[in-house]
């Protein structure tokens, strides 16, 4: 009629099994030219985490093998963001392969030979440390500065952020027309050159911040993004449209009201690295 206990105790005195892989790894990256580390993360239905670093000894083993001080590139698998400010500056690069699928494996091979030449972007920030969140880029004034007392207050990689075997200049920003009413549209175009030795994509993106609203709307917003291939050394115009409805706010009494005023136009490769700044102004309602 009362409550039980059980307790089971294991005692052993063989090695660590997590122990044991860590050294076959590093045993293996040893006699290797070049380390590929995939780690990856849990998640799931009641799978929540309280840390966004790498679960298990998985930091441990990628130490272990930077330590070797052969050229280490770590493979990322998961679906959320993850901290690796303890050991991002031991290896050569990091790629974000979310969950590939079945050819995952092949896409991955082509993007590590450079057969491909990635062109990914961050849908999401990955913060330094879990004491930044909730960071996004597009959140609300706040009046004061971003920093902690022992942390700054950027991401350690922002939404929109991606690299490729190549490097994108941008130039000649053009805003047609200057004013837009409610039914108009404003076409932002710009000029793309490949400056690198090696095709690939770019994802350039158009984020917008007001000057001035009736109430709070965020410091930055995505409003439209494209991709352009280009050559080594090609050059393209690339034109991004913007809707005047895409810039109304809620008002005080939840209607949607289009301003009068000015916005920035802000152009750039992510929501941290703006290439290009313009002005469009709106007309009322």
């Amino acid at each position: 009629a009362g409550n039980a206990r059980v307790r089971l105790v294991w005692d052993t005195t063989s090695a660590d099994p997590a122990q044991r892989q860590i050294d076959s790894a590093v045993a293996l990256a040893k006699r290797s030219g070049v380390a590929i580390v995939v780690a990856g993360i849990e998640e799931g239905e009641f799978r929540d985490r309280s840390s966004l670093s790498l679960p298990g000894r998985q930091e441990d083993m990628i130490q272990r093998v930077a330590s070797l001080g052969k050229p280490v590139i770590v493979v990322l698998v998961g679906g959320s963001a993850i901290t690796m400010s303890h050991w991002i500056d031991k290896v050569g690069a990091v790629v974000m392969a979310w969950y590939p699928g079945a050819e995952g494996g092949h896409a991955m091979a082509d993007v590590l030979l450079g057969d491909e030449n990635p062109a990914g972007r961050l849908p999401i920030t990955f913060p330094f440390a879990e004491g930044q969140l909730p960071l996004r880029y597009n959140h609300k004034p706040t009046g004061r500065g971003d920093d902690y007392a022992d942390l700054v207050g950027e991401p350690a990689f922002p939404f929109g952020y991606g690299l490729s075997y190549t490097h994108f200049e941008y130039s000649e920003l053009q805003i047609e027309p200057a004013v837009v009413g409610p039914a108009d549209r404003a076409h932002i175009s710009f000029r793309i050159r490949n400056d690198g030795d090696r095709p690939g994509d770019d994802v350039p993106q158009l984020y917008v911040r007001p000057v001035v609203t009736p109430v709070a709307q965020p410091v930055l917003a995505l409003k439209a993004f494209g991709r352009v291939h280009l050559a080594p050394g090609e050059e393209r115009r690339v034109t991004l449209t913007l809707r005047a409805s895409e810039l109304r706010v809620l008002d005080e009494r939840l209607g949607w009201v289009l301003s009068p005023g000015t916005t920035m136009i802000l152009v750039g490769a992510s929501s941290n690295d703006i290439r290009l700044r313009g002005q469009l102004r709106t007309r009322a309602e």
